[in-house]
C-alpha cells in the first residue's frame, strides 16, 4: 500500500514516521509541490498537512481510497471526496490528552510567568531586581468554547486546580459533568478569567473571535487558542493585546502557518507562542496514538472496510 504524507518534516522525522508503518508499505513524505503531484496519482491513502485537498487535487488521484486527517479537517473538501468515491476520515479525540496537557502548560507558564523567570535566571540579572506579577489558578474561571474530547479533558484538568469551569457548545445534546456549567457564548466570554478555544474551523466559526468578542472579555483575561488560527481575527487579537482589552494570549495556531517571521505577535511581551505542536508532544512529529489510528484506518480501507471516524459515506 502506498501512503502519501504531505507536510513539512525534518529528515529525522521522515525516517521515524516511515518506520512506524508496516514493513513493505510504500511511505512517501513530501512537502506540497510538484513532487506531491507526482505521487498523488498512485497512492491509496493521503495524509495531508499544510495543503488544501480540493477537487482539483483529488481528480489526479486515480487510486486514492482514503483522505486521513488528524483531528481537524478544514483543509479537506469532503463533498469532493464523496463525489469522487473517496473516503474521508479524521482522528477525532486521538490527540485530546496531548492538546489538553499543552493548554495546561500554557496556562501555568503564563500565570506563573515561567518565560520571564527563565530569561531572568539565564540572563544573570541581579536577584534583588526581580519584579514580576503572577497568580494562583484556584478560584479562577475558565471558559471553554467547544466541549468535545479536548474541551472535556481541559475541564477535568482545571477541576484538579480548583478552578470554576464554564463551557459553551453549539450542540444542544452535549452532556457535561456536574462540575461544569454549560452557558451561552456571551456569558462565557464576559465572565471568564481564561478563555480557551476548542472548536473546528468551518464557515460558522471562521473569525468567530474578533474585536467585538475581545471587547466583551475582562481586561485581566487570558485568551488561548490551540484549535485553528482561522477561528480568530488575528489583527483584532493583536490590537486587543496592544490596547490591553485583554491581558494576554497563548497561541499554538495562526491564520498563516508557519507564523511569518515579521508577525507582530512575536514582539508582544504578553503573548506565549508555540509552533502548532499541541497535538504532537514528540518533537519528531510522531504522536504514537495518531499514527496507530492512521495505520489501522489504512488497513481497513485496504481490505474494503469503512474507516473509523468517517466524515462521509462512499
Amino acid at each position: 500500500m502506498k501512503i502519501l504524507i504531505v507536510g513539512y518534516f525534518t529528515e529525522t522525522s521522515k525516517a521515524t514516521i516511515a518506520r512506524y508503518f508496516p514493513e513493505g508499505w510504500d511511505i512517501v513524505i513530501v512537502p506540497p509541490g510538484e513532487e506531491m503531484l507526482q505521487h498523488i496519482e498512485d497512492c491509496q491513502v493521503l495524509i495531508p498537512e499544510h495543503v488544501k485537498v480540493d477537487h482539483s487535487l483529488l481528480s489526479r488521484a486515480a487510486k486514492l481510497k482514503l483522505v486521513q486527517t488528524g483531528a481537524g479537517y478544514d483543509n479537506v473538501d469532503i463533498a469532493a471526496c464523496t463525489e469522487l468515491g473517496i473516503w474521508a476520515a479524521n482522528a477525532a479525540g486521538v490527540n485530546a490528552q496531548a492538546v489538553a496537557e499543552h493548554v495546561m502548560a500554557l496556562i501555568l507558564s503564563y500565570h506563573k510567568n515561567i518565560p520571564f523567570l527563565d530569561a531572568f535566571m539565564k540572563n544573570k540579572i541581579d536577584p534583588h531586581q526581580l519584579n514580576y506579577t503572577g497568580s494562583e489558578l484556584a478560584g479562577k474561571t475558565i471558559g471553554i468554547i467547544g466541549f468535545g474530547a479536548i474541551g472535556k479533558k481541559v475541564a477535568e484538568f482545571c477541576r484538579v486546580f480548583d478552578m470554576e469551569v464554564l463551557a459553551y457548545a453549539r450542540s444542544a445534546v452535549v452532556q457535561a459533568d456536574g462540575f461544569v456549567q454549560m452557558t451561552d457564548f456571551d456569558t462565557l466570554i464576559s465572565t471568564s478569567d481564561i478563555v480557551s478555544v476548542h472548536i473546528p474551523l468551518n464557515q460558522q466559526t471562521k473569525q468567530l473571535i474578533n474585536k467585538a468578542v475581545f471587547q466583551k472579555m475582562k481586561p485581566t483575561s487570558l485568551f488561548i487558542n490551540t484549535a485553528r488560527g482561522g477561528i480568530v481575527n488575528e489583527s483584532d487579537l493583536i490590537a486587543a493585546l496592544k490596547n490591553r482589552d485583554i491581558a494576554g494570549a497563548c497561541l499554538d495556531v495562526f491564520e498563516v502557518e508557519p507564523l511569518p517571521v515579521d508577525s507582530e505577535l512575536r514582539n508582544l511581551r504578553n503573548v506565549i507562542l508555540t509552533p502548532h505542536t499541541a497535538g504532537m508532544p514528540d518533537g519528531l512529529k510522531l504522536h504514537k496514538k495518531r499514527y496507530d489510528f492512521f495505520v489501522n484506518n489504512s488497513k481497513r480501507v485496504g481490505s474494503g472496510e469503512e474507516p473509523v471516524s468517517k466524515l462521509n459515506q462512499v
